[in-house]
């Protein structure tokens, strides 16, 4: 069991009053963390310490930021076995999972502190005579940053890094699920040296998220909020930001769709659709939920696809190296089982894997769902993978729009312009041809359309929402003014 602590001004705390919360083993239901339950006096006091950093930390110099997040960048790759121990005993990742967490997210680091002097404003022409007029990018203010567990590092990571960069203070809300893991990255931040109040760290129990959110949210000082997680919560999220008028940055549910072309590399299809469909069983965002593929070719694709979906390997990460390891909870395999149910029921094809009793959920492939089936349209969020078969590019189109969410897309053929104008066809902020659903690098523009939610992280793109876009101007001659 790991105790620990939230970061308020700069010092390790407990929630006001003492309150605590645990977090369970998914698999054995052991406790794996104890952690503070804030209350809104702790949120109020996490916002105040932000406010109070903001004035010399947006003023401090892009070098100076730059050389403390590439501290960051070492300290966080150097807590790779404990992140790995972390998330196995929380969240029940695989080692394999954590690694990649951990590599990319001191990327996206290393990413913030290249930005520091990129953050750039325009001159504008003005029709004044003797008016510089010119966009100027500030920081912003406080910013909120609310992440999940499924891919804890990057995604808790990635909500504080370049709004770091920018210039603003942070206030991390870590997830319930896992915040030891969450704690381990502001560890990595401190011992890089921010200073006090720069970066905080809230923990609650579930019960208190919503008061604790709209504390912060409401805070003057708090002037930009992003959230990655399920559209339900975002849209809680987005309405409470709302009644601020504070805007928001928001990374929603997904349902990408992998399509296969009819003269697709069969191979190269089934490996992106292995590892978008298998990556954490299933538990991202970009995952590959729909798997469409052409009828001339889905015999030989389904085949092949099932052929190593079996393979992999399937235990407790504790105990040794896995690809598939637990899921997060009970309610993933319930929510599974019964998609499985309501599949086989109206005519699917089971073709590997099947309903699961624990946590420990295999690879599961269902063939030939059709719209009618809830798996055609629901986010399974686990390892549970439904083929479509279509018949030619419109139909194939057709269904990878057919759903509420747009996050992550891919389309394999080996026609490349075909290709890339079936991508440009489907409604989705991101699509890879010839890649896999599941791809992320810090300085690409990361976000969704539809019911995926909306603004963008990454690079420059992150930027333009954590800054504020102001025009001033300095008039440089006489002004003619018309009275």
């Amino acid at each position: 069991m790991t105790a620990i602590s939230m970061l308020i001004n700069g010092e390790r705390v407990q929630a006001t009053g003492g309150a605590t919360f645990e977090r369970r083993n998914p698999l054995d239901g052991s406790v794996a963390t104890t952690a503070p339950a804030a209350t809104v006096a702790d949120a109020k006091a996490a916002a105040d310490a932000a406010a109070k950093a903001f004035p010399a930390w947006s003023a401090l110099g892009p070098n100076a930021r730059r050389a403390l997040l590439l501290k960051a960048a070492h300290a966080l790759e150097a807590k790779g076995e404990a992140f790995a121990a972390a998330m196995a005993a929380e969240t029940g990742a695989s080692g394999l999972w954590a690694g990649f967490n951990v590599h990319l997210a001191a990327g996206l680091l290393q990413e913030a502190a290249a930005l520091t002097t990129q953050i750039a404003g325009e001159v504008i022409p003005s029709d004044v005579p003797g008016s510089l007029a010119m966009g100027v990018r500030q920081p912003a203010g406080v910013v909120l940053g609310i992440a999940p567990w499924n891919a804890p590092i990057i995604l808790a990571t990635r909500a504080i890094a370049t709004p770091l960069a920018c210039g603003n203070t942070v206030i991390l809300k870590g997830s319930e699920l896992s915040p030891a893991t969450h704690g381990l990255i502001i560890e990595a931040l401190q011992e890089a040296g921010f200073p006090a109040g720069v970066v905080n760290f809230v923990t609650n129990a579930p019960a208190d998220a919503g008061a604790v959110v709209e504390a912060i949210v409401a805070h003057p000082a708090v002037r930009r909020v992003n959230f990655t997680g399920s559209t339900k919560v975002g849209r809680i999220v987005a309405q409470t930001c709302a009644k601020y008028l504070k805007p928001t940055v928001l990374e929603l549910g997904g349902k990408a769709p992998l399509v296969v072309l009819d003269d697709a590399d069969v191979d190269a299809a089934v490996d992106a659709a292995i590892f978008g469909s298998f990556a954490n069983s299933g538990q991202i965002c970009m995952s590959t939920e729909r798997i469409v593929v052409d009828d001339a070719i889905a015999n030989d694709f389904v085949a092949r696809f099932a052929a190593r979906a079996q393979a992999l390997p399937l235990g407790d990460p504790r105990k040794g190296p896995v690809v598939l390891g637990s899921v997060v909870d009970m309610a993933t395999v319930l929510r599974c089982n019964a998609l499985i149910d309501d599949a086989l029921a109206k005519g699917a094809k089971l073709v590997c894997g099947g309903k699961s009793e624990n946590t420990l959920m295999p690879a599961t492939i269902l063939d030939h769902v059709t719209p009618e089936m809830d798996v055609y349209r629901e986010e399974s969020f686990g390892p549970l993978k439904p083929i479509v078969r279509v018949k030619g590019v419109e139909e194939a189109i057709a269904c990878a729009n057919d759903n509420e969410f747009g996050l992550s897309a891919a389309v394999f053929g080996r026609d490349i312009a075909r290709a890339w104008n079936v991508a440009a066809r489907i409604e989705s902020g991101i699509c890879h041809v010839n890649g896999p659903t599941v791809h992320d690098e810090g300085q690409m523009p990361f976000g969704g359309v539809k019911n995926s939610g909306w603004g963008r992280f990454g690079g420059m793109a992150g930027v333009r929402e954590f800054t504020e876009l102001r025009w001033i101007t300095v008039q440089t001659a006489a002004r003619h003014y018309p009275f």
